[in-house]
């Protein structure tokens, strides 16, 4: 049997969002009571949640669209299902600081210390283990990122993806714009906010699913992200 481990952050209301983005909210909107015609019950069971929130919540991906007014027609719902589909390894970057920057020869010595080579069409994830240091503290959205030239050195590889545990693929304020208009650019994307990275280190290739909503025109998608052995 394939071991199946959950990359994937929960979502509920409060959580931490991006400056700026929407905060989340999820609340019933019919219970079974009220469905049953009951009057005065003593308890109020879900039925239908309303879910108030953006499209970048939680563990999430962006469209190409996302990236720049450029890139307006390539929409979630256009992307190829073989984005969302790759084979992935993980690289340890655990040493990395508070907005600290990884650099292209970084991430070549690790893909050597790990004994994988980047492939076409791969999606490459970089655990820092912000998400385990800091996830509800200040520290939150001050966590480590690719730099510019890593995302061109990435995307000049033709992988697919690539994914952090951080709200942001670079880091905010210095590389985080760049890394996104060099993302709508080369044609790749990436995921943020994905957990349990640790549970993959030094165990090679995986298989990586993490396939977004069919939002018409939507700009990124909560996926459900996981990573398979075989």
């Amino acid at each position: 049997m394939p071991e199946i481990i959950d990359l994937s952050q929960e979502i509920y209301s409060g959580m931490p969002v991006y400056r700026r983005l929407p905060p989340v909210l999820i609340e019933p909107y019919a219970t079974h009571e009220e469905w049953a015609g009951e009057t005065d019950p003593e308890t109020q069971t879900p039925a239908v949640n309303r879910l108030d929130m953006g499209e970048h919540t939680g563990t999430h991906v962006d469209a190409i669209s996302h990236m720049g007014k450029a890139y307006a027609s390539q929409s979630i719902e256009t992307m190829p299902l073989s984005t969302f589909y790759t084979s992935g390894f993980c690289l340890d970057f655990s040493h990395k600081g508070l907005q600290a920057l990884i650099e292209p020869d970084e991430i070549a010595a690790a893909c050597a210390s790990c004994g994988q080579e980047i492939k076409k069409g791969d999606t490459l994830l970089f655990y820092t283990d912000h998400y385990r240091r800091a996830f509800g503290t200040p520290a939150w959205g001050k966590g480590p990122g690719l730099s510019a030239q890593s995302a061109r050195w990435l995307g000049k590889q033709g992988i697919a993806a690539f994914g952090v545990e951080t709200m942001a693929p670079g880091v905010s304020g210095v590389s985080n714009r760049a890394v996104h208009e060099i993302c709508g650019e080369l044609n790749f994307t990436h995921y943020e906010n994905l957990v349990n990275l640790h549970l993959l280190l030094n165990r090679g290739r995986f298989q990586f699913i993490g396939l977004p909503l069919k939002i018409r025109g939507g700009t990124g998608s909560p996926v459900r992200a996981i990573a398979v052995f075989e």
